[in-house]
């Protein structure tokens, strides 16, 4: 039996880089790609395909699936996980940098599953699996605009599982928590970046240590956590539509479907001192 093909992105650390080690481990073909290859080394040692891919460059994209497709005959995963947060004040990030975060996060992500879905509509099957976040469901101070991504993210994937069900093309969500990544230590660079100093300086260092607290061990996760739970969403004959995973998710995710707004917004103005 032809091992199933399954193609990572952002697969140059963290979520991505575990996820690849673990679908390999499971008897996947993998493809994991990033923009610099030479952080893939010890993927590509361990058996893992690496390629150089931009989902901010379409010939980029484009390219990368008909490799695939040309060496394999097919593809079954696709693992949308490139992405990255930019945070600062509204009034402080740059249109540019607000454009670019939903060419990443967004874009990108959807213009990859334009991509594949004509070959898993011929296979009569495959599965697209987006990495969302909890913060697809909550909101904070300061990270407007990668909320707003993650929220997009959200409401496509619902819309789109409903588009390909007919075709046998599952469409699912992850929704990590707090992970120990590069992530975090670059979501709070920007924002101290942009807006540590002016009207703003004293929230946005606030927040900055609540963030920097949500690196700690007793707080956060680890990648390979949300590896697993991808490749369950991958192995699983019927998988839900949506994976919270990590310490806090799903209370989190809980919390804001029960609560009010008014007192929602009161938790979160005291966590981040905002108030």
């Amino acid at each position: 039996m032809t091992s199933p093909v399954a193609l990572v992105t952002g697969g140059s650390s963290g979520i991505g880089e575990s996820t690849a080690r673990a679908l390999l481990a499971r008897g996947f073909t993998v493809y994991a790609v990033a923009r610099r290859v030479d952080r893939m080394a010890e993927l590509q040692a361990a058996g893992v395909h690496t390629f150089a891919m931009d989902v901010t460059d379409d010939a980029s994209m484009v390219a990368g699936i008909d490799r695939i497709v040309a060496e394999q005959g097919r593809i079954d995963v696709l693992v949308n996980n490139a992405g990255y947060g930019s945070y600062g004040a509204v009034e402080d990030v740059p249109i540019e940098e607000a454009r670019r975060q939903f060419e990443v996060n967004v874009f990108g992500l959807a213009r990859l599953v334009q991509l594949v879905t004509p070959h898993m509509r011929a296979q009569r099957s495959g599965r697209i699996i987006n990495i969302s976040s909890i913060g697809g469901k909550f909101y904070e101070p300061f990270g407007a605009w990668y909320h707003a991504t993650k929220f997009a993210v959200e409401g496509f994937s619902d819309s789109l599982r409903m588009e390909l069900r007919p075709f046998g093309i599952q469409v699912v969500l992850i929704e990590p928590g707090p992970i120990r990544t590069e992530w975090n230590e670059i979501a709070r660079d920007s924002l101290l970046e942009r807006s540590g100093d002016g009207p703003y300086a004293s929230y946005a260092r606030q927040a900055h240590d609540v963030m920097e607290r949500f690196d700690e061990p007793s707080r956060a996760s680890t990648p390979e956590e949300v590896a697993d739970k991808i490749v369950k969403a991958a192995l699983a004959k019927r998988p839900a539509a949506r994976y919270p995973v990590g310490r806090g998710a799903r209370m989190i995710t809980t919390s804001r479907d029960l609560l009010p707004d008014r007192v929602f917004d009161e938790v979160v103005s005291r966590t981040y001192g905002t108030r």
